[in-house]
């Protein structure tokens, strides 16, 4: 027996051994003629059998769309993709700041920016942040963790601005965690108690959003697990609806008894909504400004959102850059802006987009997708490479368990922090000493059609001729 194994043992050693040096010595020849015979099936096969059909396939589908219809195909239900739309909207990119030089000079890098912002002035109770970025509505259970939440509402105390609810379940840790709490008023069953509503700090009717328009939608049980459930008062087997309408047959009228109805439960802080951006945006502005509320956030067709079907991310709506620059110019146009304050979200990733916005006449900003990011970091490298980094964040999320609450308040307030200061370097390179004197006559365009569009110089212009024709 040991003499068997003892010739299996140097068999195997001498195989080993051989393929060794092939491998040393024969890799070339080997590699030359894999890449001859590969060579000639693909030079030589017709363009329907031939494997490299993909090129020319890929290229006129995309792969995205290959992607999505083999979905369509395999499951025969709605698509629904996660973080919005992926298509190119017109956006922010070709606008850019004037710097001061000559006329005025930079601001001193030692001396403070005024970047605080009041939302909602009018109202009996204005909100009032130091920081013009806001956390947007990512709603708990229904799209984040509870760890998730319970960072982003310490990281938003922390930086001393405001994080929204969303339309998901709200925590009680998380009110006591955040400083400024924005109640979203859903299109639900839920988070709709008296007691919550009179802690809320501002209330924010949720219209709709720019991923998702202005539909509901129901969530199974299986889609939404865990302590959720039980805050949004669901039985064990019972769908999450959210609703189209708050009521049947609803009309402005009802909504205007709603915007009513909450500020005298709340004694007065603002009451806004939230909608999606439409090609209708002077209309609903004039509606809204009929029901009676203290702002508006209009969520632009770039937003993003846990899941939606992609006709609705990438067919429905009009980008934050056009929906912006309308809202405003209609909000002066009915001597509102000052009074109804403008708040923008969708697609608004990084500093610049930030203070571009509110340069368009925007009060302050709603981030989102960044700040999802931003409290994952690093811990999204715990999902990857096999899955997604969102897998960390969501509550269905498969990581979400490894997430960690204190890295997740220490990267979400830096991130805030850094945007901030970011925007304040800014604002002293254009010689502002506060965000209040900031407005669109400090852009410039490098392209034609934006800058005409938004009313502002065109770069290619010579500076003294646009003065001219002033």
């Amino acid at each position: 027996m040991s003499n068997i194994l003892y010739y299996l043992t140097f068999a195997m050693v001498t195989f080993i051994f051989i393929i060794f040096v092939f491998l040393l010595f024969g890799w070339r020849w080997l590699m030359k003629r894999m890449v001859k015979q590969m060579g000639k099936i693909i030079l030589t096969d017709s363009y329907q059998e031939n494997v490299m059909e993909l090129m020319p396939g890929l290229r006129h589908m995309g792969i995205q769309n290959m992607l999505e219809n083999s979905l369509r195909a395999e499951t025969g239900d709605v698509l629904h993709r996660p973080m919005g739309s992926s298509k190119k909207w017109p956006h922010l990119d070709s606008i850019t700041f004037i710097p001061a030089q000559t006329t005025p000079f930079p601001i001193d890098g030692e001396e403070d920016v005024d970047v605080q912002v009041t939302i909602g002035p009018n109202s009996k109770k204005p909100m009032k942040i130091k920081i013009p970025l806001m956390i947007s509505g990512m709603a708990y259970g229904i799209a984040l963790s509870e760890e998730v939440r319970l960072s982003l509402a310490e990281a938003a105390n922390n930086a001393g601005t405001a994080i929204n609810s969303g339309e998901g379940a709200v925590l009680p840790e998380e009110l006591n965690k955040a400083g400024k709490y924005i109640l979203q008023f859903s299109k639900t069953e839920w988070a709709k108690e008296e007691e919550l509503i009179k802690r809320a700090d501002m209330i924010e009717i949720k219209l709709g959003q720019g991923a998702l328009a202005g539909t509901g939608g129901k969530i199974s049980p299986k889609n939404l697990t865990g302590r959720a459930r039980e805050l949004m008062g669901l039985k064990e087997n019972e769908d999450a609806v959210i609703h189209d309408n708050f009521v049947k047959n609803q009309t402005l009228d009802d909504l205007k008894e709603l915007v009513d109805e909450l500020r005298g439960m709340t004694d007065g802080v603002p009451i806004g909504a939230k909608m999606a951006a439409g090609g209708k945006i002077e209309e609903d502005i004039d509606h809204l400004i009929y029901i009676g509320v203290d702002y508006i956030a209009i969520d632009g067709g770039q937003a993003s959102t846990l899941g939606a079907p992609p006709i609705l991310s990438d067919d429905v709506g009009i980008p934050t850059l056009h929906a912006i620059l309308r809202a405003a110019n209609h909000l002066e146009k009915r001597n509102m802006k000052g009074k109804i304050s403008l708040i923008a979200s969708g697609g608004l990733l990084v500093p610049g987009h930030f203070l571009k916005v509110l340069a368009l006449g925007a009060d302050a900003v709603y981030v989102g997708s960044a700040m999802l990011f931003a409290v994952s970091h690093p811990q999204s490298l715990n999902a990857m490479p096999f899955e997604p980094p969102t897998q960390v964040v969501w509550n269905q999320g498969k990581y979400k368990d490894q997430f960690k609450i204190e890295e997740g308040v220490k990267s979400a307030e830096k991130f805030l922090t850094a945007s901030t200061e970011e925007i304040k370097m800014a604002l002293r390179a254009m010689g502002k000493r506060s965000l209040k004197e900031l407005s669109k006559k400090d852009m410039v365009s490098y392209d034609e059609l934006t800058a005409k569009m938004v009313g502002i110089p065109f770069s290619f212009e010579p500076w003294e001729d646009k003065q001219m024709e002033k």
